[in-house]
């Protein structure tokens, strides 16, 4: 499987507006809420739930929110570009650019960290982050998760 399987190209967002982390999240989990026919409120919560456990803010300027939710089928994957970044409690205290906000089924833990340590690598490459908080638009941003996507 790849990040582009679960990922659909219109849950790749190229400016997120918002400057606090509820309303990152909930800009973030729009276009999933539409493409699972789950509630966005009820995403929203599940991932405010996992950060009051501790940020996912991992530092580096890349946010990775995550939770699991109890009537959903297969994961679902989401990216967000906030160009000029926000307070999202990272632990190196800077502001948060990238994210990648994945919901995974309660039962799929094996899969949901797969993806988390698939998605951690590719970030941990320095061109592929400024390629990503340089691209212009979404279409962009699918051709260069595309071209890094390997198989998890």
């Amino acid at each position: 499987m790849k990040i582009l399987d679960v990922m659909p190209k219109e849950a790749i967002l190229d400016d997120l507006k918002s400057q606090n982390k509820k309303g990152l999240l909930e800009e973030l989990v729009a276009p999933l809420a539409e493409s699972t026919d789950l509630n966005s409120e009820d995403l929203v919560r599940v991932l405010m739930e996992r950060e009051r456990l501790g940020s996912t803010g991992i530092g580096g300027g890349i946010g990775i929110p995550h939770g699991k939710i109890k009537d959903l089928e297969s994961l679902v994957l989401g990216f967000g570009l906030s160009r000029k970044g926000i307070d999202f409690e990272s632990i190196d205290g800077e502001p948060t650019h990238i994210f990648f906000v994945l919901i995974t089924p309660e039962d799929s833990t094996g899969l949901h960290l797969k993806l988390l340590a698939r998605i951690s690598r590719i970030l941990k490459n320095d061109q592929f982050k400024e390629r990503l908080l340089n691209a212009a638009d979404q279409d962009e941003i699918f051709d260069i998760i595309n071209q890094d996507d390997e198989e998890f």
